[in-house]
């Protein structure tokens, strides 16, 4: 396993500045691009692989937990989760419910009687797409303390790290199921 964090010449830290990461990206791409003298295909594929590593906070997370040879472990889901993802699948199926219904009613006078439930559709999955995005964001503003209690030898950081880890891939992924939804009734 390569070590993006060396390739674009970044520290091995959790919380990576979004503009000194992209600038790293940029020098170590421009000195490795095919079209450059000594620019390399193979080296300016692993630059851009090492920069879409690090540039996802919970893939990053990952990659500096294999880095630290974290073996993998199971994370329960906690209460606070559980009752989002509670909320989460029966708004998800009632729209599949919906787009079913959608797609079956043929008049303009039918089309017109489901407005109502897409609109309280739309609604509920926008607030539940605000949960989650503030619940993520809440846990980004955690990296610089792991950060902090990595570099002081904390030997528990990296289990906590690991389960952030873990809720932020749960979050990544219903956001992204959310935003389908969303895009699904428009």
């Amino acid at each position: 396993m390569s070590n993006a964090f060396a390739l674009l010449g970044l520290p091995r830290i959790a919380a990576l500045d979004a503009e000194a990461l992209q600038q790293a990206w940029l020098a170590a791409s421009r000195s490795a691009h095919p079209d450059q003298p000594g620019g390399d295909a193979s080296h300016a594929a692993e630059i851009n692989n090492a920069y879409e590593t690090l540039q996802a906070p919970e893939k990053r997370i990952k990659h500096l937990l294999d880095l630290h040879a974290v073996p993998w472990r199971a994370i329960p889901i906690d209460e606070a989760m559980m009752s989002l993802f509670g909320q989460l699948g029966p708004a998800l199926q009632s729209v599949a419910v919906f787009l079913k219904r959608k797609q079956t009613a043929t008049s303009a006078l039918a089309k017109a009687l489901l407005a109502p439930d897409e609109m309280r559709l739309r609604e509920n999955l926008e607030t539940l797409g605000t949960t989650l995005d503030a619940e993520r964001t809440a846990l980004l503003a955690d990296l610089p303390a792991f950060d902090s209690r990595l570099s002081a030898g904390d030997t528990t950081a990296l289990a906590d790290l690991q389960s952030l880890q873990a809720r932020l891939a749960y979050f990544g992924k219903w956001q992204t199921q959310v935003r389908e939804a969303l895009l699904s009734l428009m």
